[in-house]
């Protein structure tokens, strides 16, 4: 999936004009990106057009509109992008509670070595996360996966195999098959015809 370009991102007025509606789209198609394993934890799947907002709503909230700030914007965000024959995703740990956070995102330390990703129950795909986002005593609420998927899983994914994420940490069990509308999304995907331009362009352009 190829990043997104400088000249694909909406000058502040304009994307300010359009921002409603934006959200709407947006919004409405992460319905078809998440999906909740267990209680605490989630996961988006990323892709173009989730990329591109972020983005936009940085540039937009922070009044950035010098060219070279917005491009160290895109370098960022565009590390997000899933790369050939991947997943990547948002794993979100939810503490509905603020005051017990710290203690619960301790009880999570390690985790990053207890997610997977199973495709027709035959083929694990260990989850590799974004390094730098926690240590031995500490755990952000926000952690970056990426789930590498060779030829043979994609095409089962593809063809509509069961997509299962499991999490088998000592303090957390949790599984969930992907409802069939994030199978689809996420074959999508993979479609090297695709490449994620049509979502994209549906949330910015309608």
């Amino acid at each position: 999936m190829d990043p997104i370009r400088i000249d694909e991102i909406m000058g502040r007025d304009r994307y300010e004009a359009r921002r409603t509606e934006v959200r709407r789209r947006l919004v409405e198609h992460k319905r078809d990106r998440r999906v909740a394993v267990g209680e605490r934890l989630s996961l988006v799947f990323e892709d173009r057009a989730t990329v591109w907002y972020q983005t936009q709503e940085m540039i937009w909230v922070e009044q950035i509109a010098d060219l070279d700030a917005i491009r160290e914007e895109l370098a960022v965000y565009n590390a997000l992008v899933p790369g050939a024959g991947e997943l990547s995703a948002t794993l979100l740990i939810e503490v509905p509670v603020r005051e017990q956070a710290a203690d619960e995102l301790a009880r999570l330390i390690g985790i990053d070595e207890h997610v997977s990703l199973a495709v027709d129950d035959t083929i694990r795909v260990p989850a590799r996360f974004e390094e730098g986002r926690q240590t031995a005593e500490k755990l952000s609420a926000v952690q970056y996966v990426r789930f590498p998927l060779d030829p043979d899983a994609q095409a089962r994914l593809v063809a509509g195999a069961p997509i299962t994420v499991r999490v088998n940490h000592p303090n957390y069990e949790a599984h969930v098959v992907l409802p069939e509308r994030v199978r689809a999304s996420l074959a999508a995907d993979l479609s090297a015809v695709d490449g994620g331009e049509t979502a994209l362009t549906w949330v910015r352009d309608g």
